[in-house]
């Protein structure tokens, strides 16, 4: 076999089955598959997840707490207990050798197997974590190499992949112990990583000191230099930055050719007349911050270009994104054509539908909510009416992406809260129309790190300022000891002339739910607490007119209490409102409690943000409330929220259209993804990446990691 293959014969020899590793029978093949792992390159990239130093065999006595050691004992004692205090069986086997004792413990197990395998008598070699307990020190589920009649130098000698050495410790999948796998994946290391070849041209390898990827995969595996298993668990190291540099540089030079891809597509040009937005301007009750006329101006530049325009908005809760959307939206609408507004649910599209057609309206535009809730001949009706141009702007949820709805000429998409779609989206959304401009919106801030792996196509507005005379919302967390604390503080509140929200995370009993549902609150608030006082109900089962008339009833103070739903997560402003009372503030994530704070604190007086704590709160639960109380920082919270859930969770989905990582950690590798990023951008303007030789290899890796999601005819 050649020594250093290409990158094609490379990626045939990785693709090889696990069958053909010697050992690999029917049943570990079954097992092995269950870990998703089916060729020797998904083995290859199953890296350890901690180490085991082994080259140390201590006595007994010298064991150190805290630390993974490794000890020769012979069995005193071996039996099953019982602790009254935990109220569980356990397997406890006392083991000497001369310098002292120790206690090995186990919670999981076979009593029959254990009495045989650790008879009073059996010498062994433990290797686990020595723990203390006052005077008592113990090992847990230690791992054991019985030595039987052999000594410790024969057994050594036998099997020199187990002892005297860094071991990799795998995360394994049940009926696979790590002896065995140790044994296959060190074949499969040893056979197969000095094939593996990176397809990054050599210069960009050079110029970052990027390790061969051989050696890397070799050294993740087995790691020789003394200490490098440590940078290895800590995720930094050489050989583990290799790897993470290789999976975000085809990431981002994905990204980089989706943008050039966009830019190199002819657009619409168009021209910004002002007809409909100074109305606009001059209509609205404050005036633009100097945040929102930047963004402003850099979307008018992208939509005056004859390239279709990729922007993404960023901006915290409160800072007006709606309204520079609307601007932009009237810019599309001066030039004939039409707008798409896409929001990930039914009520987020109600509320900016609502926002948007009485501002439109007063314009003499049209606006439109493709709504579920319509009957089949109202869809089809107004379906026609958007095929026929006599919609202006259409809002509604993915229900706007589907087959059945044509525009006439679609000059503008924008997709709200765009962390809970997929790229793929985009896409569909491009497809409505002859490369429509596209303005993606969040409001939930984004670590760095992700925003330039979700967004890495988009150019980048971000709106950091909050308009004038905002005060910070005071936030505390209540124990349900303490309710009366908080309705106290609302009857303060509107006896000062302000008004609250009270927000419940759902609409009616279910039977799964011991949650008090909002309905049946507000009449027992009415009766109970506030029986002086005005209490109105929104929730998401009410039609969009029920909604609106609620909306104006609070809005023109006829409602003291406004007991909602998320419903008012998104888009309500009402300055009056200056305090908000989260039931169950557990049962939201952190960006959905960031979004319903920023309803109140809009106005110039101090606003407050009780959340309620139920008793059974979870741990995760009480580290949200937390950190809503430290911060009102979106940013901080956003990067609370990923160190929480992760980076799959914080998304909502797996995000769709964006190739998998198996090694990069977006919390950990930042400064990898960084450097990554650069160079694949600037290998994306090289003409000659699509057509010269010397690049078929990282062709090739873009079109295996990426597919058909990356959607450029200009690949291959």
């Amino acid at each position: 076999m050649p020594p250093n293959p290409s990158y094609l014969r490379s990626r045939q020899l990785l693709a090889t089955p696990l069958s053909h590793i010697k050992g690999v029978g029917p049943r570990l093949q079954q097992i092995l598959a269950k870990a998703n792992l089916t060729t020797v390159e998904d083995v290859l990239y199953h890296l350890p997840h901690r180490y085991e130093d082994r080259r140390e065999i201590r006595r007994i006595a010298q064991l150190r707490d805290g630390r993974q050691e490794v000890f020769v004992g012979e069995v005193l004692a071996s039996a099953e207990t019982f602790t009254p205090k935990a109220r569980k069986r356990i397997y406890e086997v006392v083991v000497a050798d001369g310098s002292g004792q120790i206690s090995l413990k186990w919670f999981h197990y076979r009593k029959d197997w254990m009495k045989k395998r650790f008879a009073v008598g059996t010498r062994a070699v433990f290797t686990g974590e020595i723990k203390r307990f006052g005077l008592v020190r113990e090992v847990h589920h230690p791992d054991a190499e019985i030595l039987g009649a052999k000594s410790l130098d024969q057994i050594m000698a036998e099997d020199p992949w187990s002892f005297g050495r860094i071991l990799p410790v795998y995360p394994l999948t049940e009926g696979l112990s790590q002896k065995v796998a140790r044994k296959i994946f060190k074949q499969v290391v040893d056979q197969f990583a000095p094939l593996a070849v990176s397809p990054i041209p050599a210069d960009i390898l050079q110029r970052n000191q990027i390790l061969p990827l051989a050696q890397a995969l070799a050294e993740c595996h087995w790691p020789e230099d003394p200490g490098a298993h440590l940078d290895l668990e800590t995720g930094s190291g050489r050989a583990r930055s290799a790897l993470v540099f290789d999976e975000f540089f085809f990431l981002e030079l994905g990204l980089a050719l989706k943008r050039r891809g966009v830019v190199l597509e002819p657009g619409i040009a168009f021209a910004v007349t002002h007809k409909y937005t100074r109305p606009l301007a001059q209509m609205l009750p404050f005036r633009l911050t100097a945040a929102q006329r930047r963004v402003l101006g850099e979307i008018k530049h992208d939509m005056m270009a004859p390239h279709p325009m990729n922007r993404l908005v960023q901006g915290d809760v409160g800072s007006g994104k709606t309204i520079v959307a609307l601007m932009a939206a009237l810019v599309a609408i001066e030039n004939h054509t039409q707008v798409a507004v896409v929001a990930p649910t039914e009520i987020l599209a109600e509320q900016h539908y609502l926002q948007f057609h009485g501002w439109l309206e007063k314009l003499g535009l049209r606006a439109a909510l493709l709504s579920g809730s319509l009957s089949s001949k109202e869809k089809s009706a107004l379906h026609e009416k958007i095929r026929a141009g006599e919609v202006d702007l259409v809002v509604g949820t993915h229900a706007v992406l589907q087959q059945g709805v044509a525009f006439q000429r679609l000059g503008l998409g924008i997709i709200d809260e765009q962390h809970r779609f997929g790229v793929l989206q985009r896409g569909l959304l491009r497809h409505k129309g002859e490369n429509p401009d596209i303005l993606v919106m969040t409001a939930t801030p984004i670590p760095r790190t992700l925003s330039l792996t979700l967004y890495g196509d988009l150019a980048l507005s971000v709106i950091d300022e909050l308009p004038p005379g905002r005060t910070p919302v005071k936030t505390r967390v209540l124990s349900e000891s303490r309710r009366e604390e908080g309705y106290r503080l609302i009857k303060k509140e509107i006896e000062k002339g302000r008004q609250a929200y009270i927000v419940y995370p759902l609409v009616e009993e279910s039977e799964k739910s011991e949650l008090q549902a909002a309905s049946a609150a507000a009449q027992a608030l009415q009766a109970e607490v506030f029986p002086h006082h005005r209490v109105g109900l929104l929730h998401g089962r009410l039609k969009p007119q029920e909604k609106e008339a609620v909306m104006a009833a609070f809005k023109n103070r006829e409602i003291d209490v406004l007991v909602a739903t998320t419903v008012i997560e998104v888009g309500i402003d009402i300055p009056n409102a200056s305090v908000m009372l989260i039931e169950h503030a557990e049962r939201f994530g952190l960006a959905q409690l960031h979004q319903l704070r920023g309803r109140v604190g809009r106005g110039a007086e101090q606003s407050h943000c009780l959340l309620m704590q139920s008793a059974r709160c979870s741990s995760d639960g009480k580290r949200r409330l937390e950190v809503m109380a430290e911060t009102s920082d979106g940013f901080r919270i956003a990067e609370a929220d990923l160190e929480i859930r992760g980076p799959g969770e914080f998304l909502g989905t797996r995000q769709a259209g964006l190739p998998d990582f198996r090694v990069a950690n977006l919390l950990r590798d930042g400064r990898m993804l960084e450097a990554a990023r650069e160079e694949a951008f600037r290998l994306a303007q090289d003409p000659a990446l699509m057509s010269h030789a010397q690049y078929a290899d990282t062709r090739q890796a873009l079109m295996d990691r990426w597919g058909s999601r990356l959607e450029l005819a200009t690949i291959g």
